[in-house]
């Protein structure tokens, strides 16, 4: 292709706008490794950009806006679903991103592909999947996820999966690979990471409070939630005896984020990063500080006993798994039952992973439905 050529113009000028807009720091469009399988540049759109649309477009990406988050649909319409809690925490990833002077369409196809992997029924259904496959290793909705990209969703007739960029998958092989990865991802991946932390700490707790699984009282116990309410109450016009509960999760959310900007933007100051592109380090440096991690921990430890522990979410959940559970014992026993792309693809993988990589692919409610037809007709 000829220097001249349009295309060529377009992707100088993806270079040089990355080159004034993004710290030396951040992965550059420019800096890509690539990806398996060659493809020619595209005049519009950079690396990232593709790799964001081909998620966009997938199936998984589409049912996840009828997978659970931490509530299901029988509980009302108001709380996240996985779809929702996606978008948030994009949204979060993207504001750290673009303050610190990082790649925002790296951060945005990560943080849109980090939950893709989920089975119906939120980590509850993972757990039934595990318990599955613990003779063939398990099962994880991070690995699950690489799985999709890689070799589940096949739009293109050139190669298999998705084709992503190199620095895509290995923001996802981090989270799948977390405790043995001795090397921590890019800058990106880490702030996709905190956004998701930062998103569920904060709207886990506004859900169970639209579902009534606890009050304003009981989170003001927290010493996180209780700093949150102080800080709504001294910013109010006028004085008031119940802290206002949308107010204080907005709260929540910023106050994380500019404590998440200020530690990490000292973190990458004392490593003197300035001239390093992709950073290899075996410590995150786009963290919370010590003392709001604390609080953290602390609120979590709270949502772990009092809303994912709440009887009636027990209650649903046990229900679920057990549904789940029927459905996998039933279609292996019963391959028949399966897609013929999944029945072809258990000569390769085995019949109860590929068994598995079809559960993991429904809907809550497709995963009812296939129950009550297979296993309660």
């Amino acid at each position: 292709m000829p220097s001249n050529h349009p295309a060529w113009q377009e992707l100088e000028t993806i270079e040089r706008r990355e080159s004034v807009l993004l710290a030396p720091y951040a992965t550059h469009s420019s800096q890509s490794k690539g990806r398996k399988y060659q493809e020619h540049a595209q005049s519009y759109r950079g690396p990232f950009q593709r790799d964001r649309d081909r998620i966009i477009h997938t199936a998984a990406y589409r049912r996840l806006s009828h997978k659970t988050q931490v509530f299901t649909s029988q509980e009302g319409d108001y709380h996240r679903n996985r779809l929702t809690h996606t978008l948030e925490v994009c949204s979060i990833a993207r504001t750290v991103a673009r303050a610190l002077r990082l790649n925002e369409d790296l951060v945005e196809v990560m943080a849109l592909m980090h939950d893709i992997g989920h089975p119906p029924f939120g980590h509850s259904g993972e757990d039934v999947l595990k318990e599955c496959l613990k003779e063939e290793g398990g099962f994880s909705h991070n690995q699950h996820a690489l799985r999709i990209v890689e070799e589940l969703e096949s739009p293109y007739l050139e190669f298999p999966g998705l084709n992503l960029s190199y620095e895509t998958l290995e923001g996802q092989c981090y989270r799948a690979n977390k405790q043995s990865m001795k090397i921590c991802p890019s800058l990106e991946a880490q702030v996709v990471d905190a956004a998701d932390s930062i998103a569920y700490d904060s709207h886990d707790a506004d859900d169970a409070l639209e579902l009534g699984l606890l009050n304003i009282e009981q989170l003001l116990t927290v010493p996180m939630w209780r700093n949150a309410a102080d800080r709504v109450q001294r910013k109010a016009h006028a004085p008031t005896n119940s802290p206002l509960r949308r107010a204080v999760i907005h709260e929540l959310i910023d106050w994380q984020v500019k404590d998440l900007l200020q530690t990490a933007t000292e973190q990458i100051t004392q490593r003197d990063t300035g001239c390093s592109n992709n950073i290899e380090t075996q410590k995150s440096m786009v963290l919370q500080s010590v003392e709001l991690q604390q609080q953290k921990t602390e609120l979590e430890r709270f949502l772990f006993q009092h809303v994912y522990r709440h009887p009636d979410v027990v209650k649903i959940r046990d229900r679920a798994q057990t549904a789940l559970h029927e459905l996998f014992d039933k279609m292996v026993d019963h391959i028949e039952y399966l897609p013929e792309s999944f029945r072809h693809r258990a000569k390769t993988v085995g019949v109860r992973r590929s068994v598995c990589d079809y559960l993991a692919g429904m809907t809550d409610r497709f995963a009812w439905r296939e129950h009550k037809r297979l296993c309660d007709p």
